[in-house]
């Protein structure tokens, strides 16, 4: 009899150890697992997202300068391919050039006025006219507050009888705002635009 309670204590001793063991090996895997999610976090944290070219790209949040650059080049570069690219529809222009004034301040607008003023659009219109303009280079200075840029392109006028090439320079201010939206994707808005040039270079047959 005494043999078997002396059994009955070594299968409790057992379960008893076998227990904190269990218990040991659980808190040793949570404190793992705790530990291994923390640094995804704090990994993902580090991590900048930049809306490139249409295109979501990861870059490391110590190279953030660099993202900024990207950022505001990518900014700039949307905001004048609404503004120039046009054809002869009337809503297609107003809805391009809308998107573009999301990007901008009332600078732009100005530009935009005046070019309605001075029948530029109607012309487009009357005139079966297609444009499109094709970035050479975005400069953005980085060293100056606000940030100044200046945009190199070329505007492709199509018309029925030719075709003209015209030099295209820009320049404005750039800045980040309080947010991104799906009317301003990289929460950038320009200022102080204006166009330095926008001369022919080339005249070609149809």
């Amino acid at each position: 009899m005494f043999q078997h309670f002396k059994n009955i204590d070594t299968a409790f001793r057992h379960i008893r150890v076998f227990s904190y063991l269990f218990l040991f090996v659980n808190g040793v895997g949570a404190a793992l697992v705790t530990h291994w999610a923390f640094r995804s976090v704090q990994e993902e944290r580090s991590r900048v997202y930049v809306l490139a070219n249409g295109k979501l790209l990861a870059a490391e949040g110590t190279n953030k300068r660099l993202v900024l650059e990207i950022r505001m080049k990518d900014h700039v570069r949307d905001f004048h391919q609404h503004f120039f690219t046009a054809s002869p529809d009337e809503e297609a222009i107003r809805n391009s050039v809308t998107r573009a004034l999301y990007l901008a301040d009332a600078s732009a607008k100005s530009v935009y006025d005046n070019l309605q003023e001075s029948g530029y659009y109607s012309g487009i219109v009357s005139g079966n006219i297609s444009q499109f303009v094709a970035e050479d280079s975005i400069a953005v200075d980085l060293n100056t507050m606000p940030n100044r840029f200046v945009y190199y392109g070329k505007l492709k006028i199509v018309r029925s009888t030719s075709t003209v090439i015209r030099a295209l320079i820009t320049t404005g201010t750039i800045a980040e705002t309080a947010g991104i939206s799906n009317n301003n994707p990289q929460g950038m808005l320009i200022g102080n635009w204006r166009i330095v040039s926008n001369q022919d270079l080339q005249h070609l047959a149809p």
